[in-house]
């Protein structure tokens, strides 16, 4: 009988979402967030999620072997928990707190995960439920599933999971080893966080639009190391974060008149000024994104080649994961040092991805190999007729006149309306698991087009006006249009791309001289790559603008009814759902 595993994210109260493996092959993955229509999902456990993952397997409960969280017990003999307390002396309550009752949160999360299981069918006594330490599952959803069989250097950074914030280690034979570990307050991710918030963004969702903010700033005009001490002790490479500023809880948060609370104190506004207000880039914030994003990747290096430099050059094959893994500006530095032959960063990095790793950690542990993560094609699909009854189900429900056909060419087709210079909602196949839209769930544009990206950012998707849009491309145009060969299947770095492109495809090519690159293989997306195809004979660039097919705030489209809502909310004036083409 095949071992059936269902890994599940949303240990950390945000971006529930369920993973299932049938021995070492991922058979489902899917975000809460998309069922729901609330980004994040904050609060919630992912039970629509499980009930898709079941279904679309053919997997009844009973059938489930084990359960695996992202979450677990940290005991007290360990350094994390008197770490936390000796750090946090300013606030006595949630120090003692962690000393004394440190495993709290742990517990209550069991109970939810039971009573969960208990809702969509598994019976709690008959699985084995394993729970992994957060970090554990993040280096194990960029290792296990990288398909690197070397030994492997494995890097993790995010805001923190039971205590932990930063992780360094190696896989090797299946096995992931700890190196270094650092704690809560000492975060790279929380730093990041407390400026995206200072810089007037979400936690989350932010960290990308200070990432688009950077590269108009300068980055030397600020100096901003007092945030971050690196120092060298006699047991490796240390670093601490600046809580006088940073990464502060209780009474030093800086509150603003509505009484809310922010990762930063006083002080920070002090020293920088008033927190950003609205969307417009103003002076000296854009300099600000530009110093944080710089520390972020300076310190990050450093401490990557202290504690993993000597592995990397052994075998040159990195993973990634962890909510930094996806900043792309840093994975690109990374890219380019000489000693790195391959960096495979989670494509799901953030902690939805945790899900997959709680899983695939558990499935090592009984010896059974995990097949390398290809793609991301893990969601739900809809057919043609499921297309056409949601049109008309949307006719009747809103009232609203949905002039739709079925077309028989849809590469050919979409292509010339995308080379007449409009932008087009790209719904085709099973969703993406995780933040990026690869083609599955995409709006799409030609850019070689000027204004495009104008476009989709002012009438359609509804954000800042200076965040870059992404490039896919034809695996046979990557080698010519960028300055690597380094495999971009996840659109998970940015590159510099060569002299020439930015005249041809000016819409996807950042301010700096990069592109955030996504190749398109034909035997992972077909239907995607015959367009992408087509695009090139029409304009001779075999590359097509992708962003997400979403509005500001909301999460990817899932269904053929969350589609239609987003393309009559919008300016849109295409959308193609599998083969139904609908128009305005």
């Amino acid at each position: 009988m095949p071992l059936i595993t269902l890994g599940l994210s949303g240990s950390l109260n945000h971006d529930p979402s369920a993973a299932l493996f049938i021995d070492g092959k991922l058979v489902a993955a899917v975000e809460e967030e998309r069922f729901l229509r609330d980004k994040h999902a904050k609060g919630k456990m992912p039970i629509e999620s499980t009930r898709f993952c079941l279904e679309y397997a053919g997997i009844k409960p009973e059938q489930i072997d084990i359960v695996a969280v992202p979450y677990a017990e940290i005991d007290l003999s360990t350094p994390a928990r008197w770490h936390y307390a000796k750090r946090y002396w300013y606030a006595p309550d949630r120090a003692l707190d962690a000393l004394f009752n440190g495993n709290r949160r742990y517990h209550r999360y069991v109970g939810y995960v039971k009573e969960m299981c208990e809702t969509v069918g598994i019976d709690w006594s008959k699985i084995q439920f394993k729970p992994v330490e957060h970090h554990l599952a993040h280096a194990s959803s960029a290792y296990h599933l990288s398909g690197f069989k070397e030994k492997t250097a494995i890097m993790g950074i995010d805001g923190k999971g039971e205590y932990a914030t930063t992780f360094f280690g190696y896989g090797e034979k299946g096995k992931i080893h700890k190196i270094k570990e650092f704690y809560d307050p000492d975060s790279l991710g929380g730093v990041y966080g407390a400026l995206t918030e200072f810089l007037g963004f979400e936690m989350l969702d932010g960290e990308f639009k200070v990432m688009g903010m950077a590269p108009y700033g300068d980055p030397d005009k600020y100096d901003f190391s007092r945030l971050i001490t690196l120092e060298e002790k006699a047991d490796g490479l240390d670093f601490r974060v600046n809580t006088d500023l940073i990464n502060v809880i209780g009474m030093r948060r800086y509150k603003d008149v509505n009484g809310k609370g922010y990762y930063f104190s006083r002080k920070l506004i002090d020293w920088l000024g008033p927190k950003r207000q609205g969307d417009e880039i103003d002076d000296p914030y854009i300099d600000y994104a530009a110093s944080i994003q710089k520390l972020f990747e300076d310190v990050s290096l450093k401490l990557m080649d202290y504690y993993l430099g000597d592995i990397i050059k052994e075998t040159g094959k990195i993973a990634f994961a962890g909510g930094s893994a996806l900043n792309v500006k840093l994975n690109q530095k990374i890219v380019a040092r000489d000693d790195v032959q391959e960096l495979f960063v989670q494509p799901a990095a953030s902690d939805a991805g945790t899900a997959i790793g709680a899983a695939s950690y558990a499935i090592a542990e009984r010896g059974i190999e995990l097949e390398k993560m290809e793609h991301v094609f893990l969601g739900p699909e809809f057919s043609n007729e499921e297309c056409i009854a949601a049109c008309e189900k949307y006719h009747i429900d809103y009232k609203q006149e949905v002039k739709f056909e079925q077309i028989s060419d849809v590469p050919k087709q979409i292509a010339q309306i995308l080379a007449d210079g409009n932008p087009v909602s790209w719904f085709q196949g099973r969703m993406e698991f995780g933040p990026r839209a690869l083609g599955g769930r995409s709006i799409l544009g030609c850019p070689s087009i000027e204004g495009v990206a104008d476009r989709i950012n002012e009438q359609i998707k509804f954000r800042e006006r200076w965040r870059p849009f992404c490039p896919s491309m034809l695996d046979t145009v990557a080698p010519v249009m960028l300055k690597t060969d380094h495999p971009a299947p996840f659109m998970t770095f940015t590159f510099e791309v060569n002299e020439g492109w930015a005249e041809r495809v000016p819409e996807v090519v950042h301010e700096d001289g990069t592109a955030r690159a996504h190749t398109v293989k034909e035997h992972i997306n077909p239907r995607y790559y015959a367009l992408i195809k087509e695009v090139e004979v029409l304009t001779g660039n075999g590359v097509v603008l992708n962003t997400s097919l979403n509005r500001r705030g909301e999460p990817v489209v899932c269904t053929p009814e969350d589609a239609l809502i987003m393309f009559y909310g919008s300016d849109l004036q295409y959308l193609i759902m599998q083969d139904i083409l609908v128009t305005k």
